[in-house]
């Protein structure tokens, strides 16, 4: 399949922002949003989708524009990207940082945007939930995890739309209940940083040890790698020891990287793909 290229647009839901790209066949031009620049074809009618939704769930306070550089990419290989920003718990709004609330509505956001570009994109109800860090949590909530505030156990509905999982630094504290990952049998794509002091791996052994035994797993514990190696780079006016997230362990290479662990992504994604079709 020759690669497409890559349409953008920024939709306002009521609930969640949407980061959407596409493949289309409109010539790419540079895109900035906010701090961040990327090449797509911005309100460009989608084209030749693969029939498989990718959403993207950002960390706690961050974007989804820390992965324009994977939706760029993943639409070029004909991909339909949603990237979630969750109301309260991002890097403009972060009122609902660290409460049960955030835990309990992300799910629901994920459920939104899929809901939004099923009607939009008429794909197949078949998505991929790519999480980072508490993106990682809420991948696994939709796909049936259970989780626990501290000691109080909450109830998040799962999507049976949700056919796969990538998880990035994971949090997974939230599982830590006898039972909580039961009922997780989706593939699971998890790479975990050796460097990571936010994700240590006893996060990535909640993971491991809570899934069903017949769920699934690869997981790739990246060497050097610490919590936001997977991150796209930040732009380097952004670039700052005073902003951990632009940081990476001595020596580590993020650019390098991303094309690395891409490669491993779209290897993942081709288990699930099928031919694309007009949009």
């Amino acid at each position: 399949m020759s690669l497409a290229q890559a349409g953008f647009r920024l939709v306002e839901t009521g609930g969640p922002r949407l980061f959407c790209f596409y493949p289309t066949e409109a010539e790419e031009s540079v895109q900035t949003v906010g701090p961040y620049s990327f090449p797509a074809a911005s309100g460009a009618p989608a084209a030749s989708l693969r029939q498989l939704l990718i959403v993207i769930s950002h960390g706690t306070g961050s974007t989804p524009l820390v992965f324009r550089e994977l939706g760029v990419r993943l639409a070029r290989h004909g991909y339909p990207v949603v990237g979630v920003e969750h109301p309260g718990n991002n890097r403009n709004d972060n009122r609902l940082a660290n409460t049960m609330a955030i835990l309990e509505q992300r799910p629901r956001d994920i459920r939104r945007a899929i809901d939004w570009a099923r009607a939009e994109w008429s794909v197949p109800e078949r998505a991929v939930v790519i999480g980072h860090s508490l993106g990682g949590y809420t991948g696994l909530a939709c796909a049936g995890g259970q989780g626990s505030f501290y000691t109080q156990p909450f109830s998040v509905e799962p999507d049976p739309r949700v056919i796969a999982l990538v998880l990035l630094a994971p949090a997974a504290s939230w599982f830590q209940s006898p039972g909580a990952l039961d009922a997780v049998r989706v593939p699971v794509l998890m790479l975990t940083g050796d460097k990571d002091p936010h994700a240590p791996p006893f996060h990535a052994r909640v993971v491991t040890s809570g899934l069903p035994k017949d769920t699934p797993m690869d997981h790739r514990v990246v060497a050097n790698a610490g919590h936001f190696s997977f991150q796209d780079p930040f732009p380097e006016a952004m670039r700052s020891p005073a902003f951990p997230p632009s940081q990476d362990p001595e020596g580590f290479d993020r650019a390098a990287f991303q094309q690395q662990w891409h490669g491993w992504l779209l290897d993942f994604l081709k288990t699930f793909s099928e031919p694309p079709r007009p949009a």
